[in-house]
């Protein structure tokens, strides 16, 4: 079946704002709804568990991912996925605009948890169409684009929320939050995820995909890729985790700390992405890679030494510029997995490799931490950043069994 032309930019737009609809609903369970129920009288024990209890579902989304990639509709794809999740999405979140904190606090969790469920199989759906929809050569350009929509949805439901519900009182924000998840339904339309009919029954469908299942995870390559993801964002995340309390730490205040997470680090973030995917698409692959972990590496150990010279009135540049690089290695590993992933099972597999980005930050965040408190700051980050070298011979291994398939 021949597909109409899609002009790029308008696919692009359509994926940043897809991806802005992933990024509200975390900005605002991750980041706003913590800071709201300690405020609230929480118990930060039961914050901290909530807040973990939330990842979950974007931890775990590739047990049920298969799904997505079983059921599709002919004609539309992945899209009804995307709009059922969405409308699903908009009315679990609706309840928070009447609820109280401490007195339905069970309730709260619940309701959540199914919000959670449902946001992160909307987020299955979305990286299923995005690897469908998008050519190989624009994949670090659009990734860009993504991560721009993504981090815009944080900012403004994890940060700026908490602002505008001085003015819009909850319901407002709970209202906007819900707005902005139904009318992205509205962009999915302009996408195209046809696949061809064949005729197959349910039975055969969940057949033929369980064979490509085993078939991809049965490849070198497969787990070549989950191997290097794992490990080569160790800078990266290391770095990520350790930015607050480094920046705490070098007698910035809390305020400082928050405005440069609200917007500095933020926009750095999506200029990166988006100059860098730009950048990667016009080289090949695994070289673009290398070269974004290397700018990586120089961001994150000019950092570092800024630290050990105790110059405060230049962390925050050169914490700019660790995010900036951030948003480039971030557009070139988006597109690797992408490379990596079979479009017939886009939201399995695709969503194995977003797991294992969790799994690298979770690992690096500890380790990090850990070296930090033993060592200090720059020992810590000039570790995490050897990891991400480290990593390369696994990235040259995955080059040749990528050649050889």
């Amino acid at each position: 079946m021949s597909r109409p032309h899609v002009d790029p930019r308008r696919r692009r737009l359509a994926l940043a704002l897809l991806y802005l609809s992933e990024g509200a609903p975390i900005g605002y369970l991750w980041w706003a709804l913590p800071t709201k129920l300690r405020a609230a009288g929480v118990p930060v024990e039961e914050v901290a568990a909530l807040s973990s209890l939330l990842t979950l579902p974007w931890a775990f989304k590739f047990l049920w991912a298969p799904l997505v990639d079983v059921f599709r509709s002919p004609r539309h794809g992945v899209k009804p996925w995307i709009v059922v999740m969405q409308l699903a999405m908009a009315a679990s979140i609706a309840p928070m605009a009447f609820l109280d904190l401490q007195v339905d606090y069970d309730l709260i969790v619940v309701i959540l948890m199914a919000h959670a469920l449902f946001a992160s199989t909307q987020d299955a759906a979305i990286d299923a169409l995005a690897v469908r929809s998008i050519p190989s050569s624009e994949r670090a350009l659009a990734t860009g684009w993504m991560q721009a929509g993504m981090l815009a949805g944080r900012a403004v439901f994890g940060g700026a929320a908490l602002t505008m519900e001085s003015i819009i009182g909850v319901g407002g924000v709970v209202a906007l939050l819900a707005s902005t998840i139904l009318l992205t339904s509205a962009v999915v339309l302009t996408l195209d995820d046809r696949v061809p009919a064949t005729g197959e029954t349910a039975v055969a469908a969940i057949r033929r995909v369980a064979a490509r299942l085993r078939a991809v995870f049965g490849s070198a390559t497969t787990w070549l890729g989950i191997v290097f993801v794992v490990f080569a964002g160790a800078a990266m995340e290391g770095a990520g985790a350790l930015a607050g309390p480094l920046m705490i730490d070098s007698g910035l205040s809390q305020v400082a700390v928050g405005r440069f997470f609200a917007l500095p680090a933020v926009a750095a973030m999506a200029i990166g992405a988006l100059a860098g995917g730009r950048w990667v698409d016009a080289r090949e692959r695994s070289s673009a890679v290398v070269g974004a972990l290397v700018s990586v590496a120089v961001s994150v150990l000019t950092a570092a030494a800024v630290v050990s010279a105790q110059w405060p009135a230049m962390i925050l540049v050169a914490l700019t510029c660790v995010y900036l690089t951030f948003g480039v290695l971030t557009a070139a590993l988006y597109a690797l997995m992408m490379d990596l992933t079979d479009p017939a099972l886009g939201g399995t597999q695709f969503s194995t490799y977003m797991a294992a980005v969790n799994l690298c930050y979770v690992w690096s965040a500890w380790a990090a931490g850990q070296l930090a408190g033993a060592y200090g700051y720059a020992p810590a980050l000039a570790a995490m950043v050897a990891v991400s070298f480290l990593s390369l011979p696994v990235l040259r291994a995955l080059r040749g069994a990528s050649a050889s398939s």
